[in-house]
């Protein structure tokens, strides 16, 4: 009989690793109960192999067990030991017929999930397993045992890539502070060998959340052949009424216009009122000044292309599986803040955000703190590009902007530094709470490594714009107190009125009874409830180094 070799047995470990004999309590080792000295004892049964196919099986998983160092691989590989002993080493996906060994019909539901995979955002050919494969292993245990193997490490590829994404978040761009999920090995071994739809079950690791949902079937529209992918209209520079620009005819086709009559290139009248109702109804201002944001509306109103949806529906994948239901959700590309109950928007308002250079990260916490009359903490990073340089051209700028230098922990004038041997390190720089501080009279915590929170701001003009990636990292809220309003609702100690009755004071510190989660997403297609696609633009290009690393 042929043995498997070294690398058929990692192939094995590697599959299984980490399936437990808790995980297959409906499979467990069999049991018998015996009499030993007169005391009633159990002793634990392995079920033999019954064939040679089994015995291949079993002779790779014990040479992997006895081989495996200490630790935890030692306990996986004694676990999947076991855990196939209780079945006498009878394969999952590979089952004997009167026709010789053949794919069970577990497998046969599985494989098809595999093909229909490009319907979920995925790529078959990540999962498919060569069908001929089967044939040319007939007859050779060692290589029915290889196929086995492969048939369950497809599998888990599957379910990761369905539940965690195929990207490390991390690795597309380091303000992206998302870890990973992870799927547990033994729970789908365990739910796909028992069940009796192995396809729901594999299915089932798929993010549940409405919008990956309505962008699974907006893709599924394109195959279909109900929506065209339209090439997208280029980014460029503002079209303004009776500038002439190339992307003009096509904006008229989008919009609905027919060709104009006389100069075609024009910006003209009729263009800039179509493109003024069109931002209405997309939530835009409606200036008609074709810029970014309005560009990437348009492409979107058709259903964005394929790698759009595709791009957007894995960075659902990085998302918590709950989102809590009540929740603060920031789309940065957007430009805006929800507050959600059960799934749906309750209020919403504008915000302001990173710029391409202090990008505001991704990530996930919860908001902890209300504080009125905040300080604000001078960033070292603003301290040493942008303060310190003006400080020591002229040590009035300190109290010119309401600020404080601190040095070991003290209040010192800046007059008596001596700022020729200084250096940003050295001390920590302040904004005394007033209507000039940056961040207005109200901020919202979530204690986070990158010092970032939401905030009021003392230039709510900046509000007006379509484009307002303007900040330093952090989310200004256009309307703050509307927004406590909305998130204190379940602090029956804590009202809008009582902050209110702080202001002008001395910075106050209110800790919240009921932490809410926090969202800082990027999405640059959302997709209403009544099936409205919104589009988005790309503001730090995520969406495009997602297209690229997935190949689409």
């Amino acid at each position: 009989m042929k043995t498997l070799n070294s690398g058929l047995k990692a192939l094995l470990l590697g599959a299984f690793t980490g399936i437990s004999l808790l995980g297959f309590s409906a499979t467990a080792t069999a049991f018998e109960t015996v009499m030993v000295d007169g005391v009633q004892a159990t002793r634990i049964m392995i079920a033999p192999p019954r064939n040679t196919l089994e015995q291949t099986i079993r002779d790779g998983l014990r040479d992997a067990m006895t081989q495996a160092p200490s630790g935890r691989a030692a306990d996986d590989a004694s676990r999947l030991y076991y855990f196939y002993g209780s079945r006498h080493f009878e394969p999952l996906w590979l089952t004997q017929t009167d026709d010789g060994i053949v794919f069970s019909g577990a497998a046969k539901q599985i494989l098809a999930v595999f093909e229909d995979a490009y319907l979920q955002g995925l790529d078959p050919a990540d999962y498919m397993i060569d069908m001929a494969a089967l044939e040319a292993a007939a007859g050779d245990p060692a290589a029915l045992a290889s196929l086995e193997a492969a048939f369950s490490a497809a599998i888990l590829h599957y379910a990761n890539n369905a539940h965690t994404g195929r990207l490390d978040p991390r690795s597309v761009s380091g303000y992206i502070d998302l870890a990973p999920k992870s799927v547990d090995e033994a729970e789908l071994f365990s739910a796909v060998a028992q069940a009796s739809d192995p396809a729901a079950v594999l299915l089932s690791y798929h993010p549940t959340h409405r919008e990956f949902v309505a962008l699974r079937d907006l893709l599924a529209s394109h195959y279909a052949g109900d929506i065209e992918d339209l090439p997208p209209i280029a980014d460029g520079k503002l079209i303004k009424l009776g500038m002439t620009d190339p992307r003009v005819p096509v904006l008229r086709e989008r919009l609905g216009l027919g060709a104009a009559q006389t100069e075609p290139l024009v910006y003209d009248a009729e263009l800039a009122g179509a493109v003024e109702a069109f931002q209405t109804t997309i939530g835009l201002t409606p200036d008609g000044v074709v810029g970014p944001a309005t560009i990437a509306a348009i492409n979107g109103a058709n259903g964005a292309t394929r790698a759009d949806i595709v791009a957007n529906m894995e960075r659902w994948r990085w998302m918590p599986e709950d989102l809590g239901d009540f929740n603060v959700f920031v789309n940065i590309p957007e430009f805006r803040l929800d507050v959600n109950r059960e799934g749906r928007s309750v209020w919403d308002t504008r915000i302001i955000v990173g710029t391409a250079k202090n990008q505001t990260p991704l990530f996930s916490d919860m908001i902890r703190h209300v504080v009125t009359n905040p300080y604000w903490n001078v960033p070292s990073s603003i301290l040493t590009a942008e303060i310190f340089p003006q400080v020591a051209r002229n040590p009035n700028y300190i109290a010119s902007q309401n600020m404080e230098l601190i040095y070991q922990g003290k209040a010192i004038d800046p007059w008596m530094v001596d700022w020729s041997r200084a250096s940003p390190s050295m001390f920590r720089v302040r904004q005394k709470p007033g209507t000039s501080n940056a961040l207005g009279q109200v901020k919202f915590l979530f204690p986070n490594s990158h010092d970032v929170y939401l905030h009021d701001t003392n230039a709510r003009y900046l509000f007006d714009r379509s484009m307002r990636a303007l900040s330093h990292g952090c989310v200004r809220v256009q309307d703050p107190f509307g927004f406590a309003e909305a998130l204190l609702q379940h602090e029956p100690s804590l009202t809008v009125a009582s902050l209110e009755g702080t202001l002008g004071g001395s910075e106050r510190w209110f800790n919240m009874d009921r932490q809410v989660p926090v969202h800082l997403a990027y999405f640059t297609l959302r997709i209403d409830t009544d099936g409205t696609v919104r589009s988005f633009g790309d503001l730090y290009g995520h969406n495009a180094k997602v297209i690229e690393m997935l190949g689409l």
